[in-house]
């Protein structure tokens, strides 16, 4: 064989190990889960990437939802002792801190009871890996707190039997160090057209309505956030000011801050946040949470 068709054979080769490499994806990488205290899945690499500097706020800066904020509190406190907990569903208004909350107890409460609390966010399109994460998290000494924003479901999306296998509906069942919070707009993780659709379609309209509102009954804990009031909505402000000592007498911040949730059509925990940034930045001021 001469040595142009020998170099050419080669270069052949390593094109085709090369597509073969990426046909195949990312490598595993292994977990350090004493990296940190919050995670997200990453499921092309069967990973889970530490977050060291998490997206949140305290939780005394929350404010308008106190009832909701309570029982949820006492909920993950219990779970990280090692007793019994309920899956919570946080459900409702847009910008109510939902969110916000689940991160917020989090952190308060794996500021008293110790980094054994891990936080781990999975991302609406990864829920049909779910099977996959849980096989991790199973063996670990820690207690997860799985965590997936704006969660919903719309029309052939068969990703939701992959949430209700996982949360206790399998031959396992969840994992004992294993607990699931979710928020969504929709009550029921679906929009109505698509449950409407359900009823008027189906052989038996009230076994598949029951397939799809089943889903949410795998939630012990239905956790309602509603439009705020203007008093909670200016409460959000002033506590918002006195944490980050902006300079503002009460009239004017008020009166800004309605102008404002006027001009974003309505008043909500992430229109005050907004409003605030606007505040600081024209006052030349860091916000450091």
């Amino acid at each position: 064989m001469g040595k142009k068709m020998t170099t050419a054979l080669l270069r052949e080769v390593s094109r085709l190990a090369d597509a073969l490499e990426r046909m195949a994806g990312p490598s595993s990488r292994s977990s350090d889960l004493s990296a940190s205290d919050c995670f997200i899945w990453k499921p092309e690499q069967n990973y889970l990437e530490s977050v060291k500097s998490p997206n949140r706020v305290s939780l005394s800066l929350i404010r308008g939802v106190d009832h909701v904020r309570d029982i949820l509190h006492e909920n993950t406190l219990r779970f990280a002792e090692g007793y019994p907990a309920n899956n919570a569903l946080l459900w409702g208004a847009r910008g109510m801190g939902k969110s916000s909350l689940v991160k917020a107890i989090h952190a308060d409460i794996s500021a008293t009871t110790g980094n054994r609390l891990k936080l781990v966010e999975i991302y609406r399109e990864d829920i049909g890996t779910l099977s996959a994460l849980l096989d991790i998290l199973k063996q670990s000494d820690c207690r997860f707190l799985l965590f997936s924003d704006d969660l919903s479901f719309d029309h052939d999306d068969a990703a939701y039997k992959s949430l209700k296998a996982a949360l206790d509906g399998g031959i396992e069942g969840r994992p004992e160090n294993v607990l699931l919070y979710a928020t969504s707009n929709r009550r029921h993780l679906m929009p109505r057209d698509m449950i409407e659709n359900e009823r008027s379609t189906a052989v038996n309209p009230s076994e598949a309505i029951e397939e799809k509102v089943s889903l949410s009954d795998r939630f012990g804990l239905w956790l309602g956030f509603h439009k705020c009031s203007q008093e909670d909505y200016l409460a959000m402000v002033d506590g918002y000011a006195r944490h980050f000592g902006l300079e503002s007498e009460q009239e004017t911040l008020h009166r800004e801050a309605l102008t404002w949730a006027t001009t974003r059509g309505g008043r909500s925990g992430r229109v005050a946040w907004q409003f605030i940034q606007d505040i600081a930045g024209r006052q030349r001021k860091h916000l450091r949470l």
